[in-house]
């Protein structure tokens, strides 16, 4: 067995496949740098991303995939599961061998597989550019802290870099520690403490001198516009599930 470790990167991710290819390995499984684990048996061998064969892998899979496929295979990658990355690489094989068709043959375990964790990860994105939150700082910057069940954090960015291009803002994963910040013109991640931008993430520490009232009359709209007669807790517990809630201005008291 051959283990290619790689810098947890999509980029570096498809490097991985293609050397698998390269080398015409059989026996191999794809793991993460940082989740690297001391084996007697087989060997490991770090992969360094590289541009070149990043992008003949995708030009390889873009023959059998359209750009949903595509997207597919990009969603399950984010869910960080354990033995994703070798999965993925059964799924890529498959496609490869047999065509665009291959891509619904959900008799195949890994087919079905992708399929099921991209549903996953699709519905936590489409969750986390609901729930965001942003608090205004002191210094004109709104900032979001999330922490969502899988990496969705790269994936969300176009959503928030158009709906709201005018502004400054900083979403941070506490889970993963990082963020993503844009400035106006680019966005970039960023790897910071999160104590370096309490103001704008933890209440009442730092805020705009507006940021208070904006978030009672946040909690006050949600009040006034929830029908106590309709209330459905089972209902709303499954589309808003308590784990978001203590990132979200109207559920705090």
């Amino acid at each position: 067995m051959t283990t290619l470790l790689y810098d947890d990167t999509f980029e570096g991710f498809l490097t991985c496949v293609f050397e698998a290819y390269d080398r015409r390995l059989t026996e191999v499984e794809i793991v993460p740098e940082k989740c690297r684990q001391v084996s007697l048996f087989g060997r490991q061998v770090s992969i360094e991303a590289d541009e070149a064969k990043t992008y003949r892998v995708l030009a390889g899979l873009q023959k059998h995939l359209d750009r949903r496929g595509l997207y597919t295979l990009l969603l399950c990658f984010f869910s960080e599961l354990p033995g994703n990355e070798t999965r993925l690489l059964h799924y890529i094989r498959h496609v490869m061998k047999f065509g665009s068709e291959a891509a619904t043959d959900f008799s195949h375990p890994a087919v079905l597989y992708v399929s099921d964790v991209a549903k996953r990860v699709s519905r936590e994105k489409h969750r986390m550019e609901a729930f965001v939150r942003f608090k205004c700082g002191a210094d004109g910057l709104f900032a979001a802290t999330i922490e969502p069940d899988y990496n969705v954090l790269p994936l969300i960015v176009p959503h928030f870099r158009k709906r709201y291009a005018d502004q400054p803002w900083l979403i941070y994963d506490v889970k993963r520690k990082f963020g993503m910040h844009y400035d106006l013109h680019t966005v970039e991640q960023v790897g910071i403490e999160l104590t370096r931008h309490n103001a704008a993430s933890l209440p009442g520490v730092g805020l705009h001198a507006d940021e208070a009232d904006f978030q009672q009359l946040w909690k006050d709209y949600f009040h006034h516009a929830s029908i106590e007669a309709r209330r459905n807790t089972k209902l709303h517990l499954r589309h808003v599930p308590r784990r978001y809630w203590k990132y979200l201005i109207e559920k705090q008291a």
